[in-house]
């Protein structure tokens, strides 16, 4: 039996959480059109993809680290509603630096609590990458705007390894654990947020831009050399649908 209606209430209070934000930020910052209808894109589309993924695994509660990670979800709905209205309105900086900063530091609180819950699971763990990933394409998109479209790099690498495996299958082989890749990608989110801020020199900005997208550029190759070498020695890759940690 599946967990029907308790699903659908769990992924509708998620797109209600996003509305109230998107509500707030306007009432209090002045979100304009542009804010609105990324926000409202992006709340629907959450709300689209988590119920189908729910809705297609085997039963069971959506669990309080879901919860977590749902809370992350609306939260980077807002960093992208601000983003987008940017382009038209001058960049409430303090706004979205303060929603980026508790996105990123919940993101060590939901692995924790699944942990500790013991409500692990794959959909779970899919959720809390994916939300990353989008925070750090839609942080990527606000600090180009400033240093150049080479920084869209940062986000749009993980994507751009997603669609490669859907022509290349070695590449949805397993990856060993590892650090190194995760102090990469924990970097991203910091480096980006730092430079969105503004609170340090524009050399400086660049320079640390460029070394995060170094170290990511770093990351990426490794793995997908050690997918090349399991696939030219034969090896057998267990299927993970490119779920790459770097971002």
């Amino acid at each position: 039996m599946r967990w029907t209606k308790p699903l659908k209430w769990e992924t509708a209070a998620g797109l209600g959480a996003q509305g109230l934000l998107l509500l707030l930020l306007s009432t209090e910052i002045g979100l304009g059109p542009a804010g609105w209808l990324t926000g409202a894109a992006v709340g629907i589309a959450m709300w689209a993809v988590l119920t189908r993924a729910l809705h297609r695994s085997w039963a069971r509660p959506f669990g309080p680290a879901n919860h977590v990670t749902l809370a992350r979800a609306t939260l980077v709905g807002g960093v992208a509603a601000l983003v987008a209205d940017s382009f038209v309105n001058p960049p409430q900086i303090p706004a979205l630096v303060a929603l980026a900063t508790v996105a990123l530091i919940l993101d060590a609180v939901d692995g924790q609590v699944a942990r500790r819950t013991g409500t692990t699971s794959t959909l779970g763990a899919r959720f809390d990458m994916e939300v990353d990933a989008f925070l750090i394409l839609v942080l990527s998109v606000f600090v180009a705007a400033s240093l150049g479209a080479w920084v869209l790099l940062i986000g749009a690498m993980r994507y751009a390894f997603v669609a490669a495996a859907r022509v290349l299958p070695w590449l949805n082989g397993s990856l060993p654990p590892s650090m190194a890749r995760k102090t990469v990608a924990a970097l991203q989110g910091i480096v980006l947020l730092t430079a969105s801020a503004g609170i340090l020199p524009p050399v400086t900005v660049l320079a640390v831009v460029l070394v995060a997208l170094a170290l990511l550029i770093w990351s990426f190759a490794r793995d997908i050399l050690w997918l090349w070498d399991v696939e030219m020695s034969g090896g057998v890759a267990v299927t993970r649908g490119a779920t790459h940690e770097s971002v």
